[in-house]
């Protein structure tokens, strides 16, 4: 359903009103939390498949993630250090998250 709603939203470069901008921010939202849930999906295989829960934070693969965010954001012409920051926060949350199924995960064997 949002790819339908993403769809039909205009291009920021058709855009000809305020309406027109909010809608298509709004199901840009819709469809960033749908590739967030996925992206979490990965982050319970990973809990699922790591055997050791220190494996979880990986300080060299964080700091790969992030680079390769803000590198792509700069490619873009996007805000690449602020695009970096939200990367660092969204990475910390992913091993928080990972963490907490880690733990659960073994806690139902």
């Amino acid at each position: 359903m949002t790819e339908t709603k993403l769809a039909e939203a205009k291009h920021p470069e058709d855009c000809q009103t305020m309406l027109d901008v909010r809608a298509g921010v709004d199901a840009t939202d819709r469809a960033l939390i749908e590739l967030l849930d996925r992206r979490f999906g990965y982050m319970r295989a990973a809990a699922r498949i790591k055997t050791d829960r220190n494996a979880v934070r990986d300080e060299a693969r964080k700091a790969q993630v992030i680079e390769a965010a803000r590198a792509d954001a700069a490619n873009r012409d996007l805000p690449a250090e602020e695009i970096a920051a939200i990367w660092n926060s969204l990475v910390e949350a992913s091993i928080a998250y990972e963490l907490v199924e880690w733990d659960r995960i073994r806690s139902d064997a």
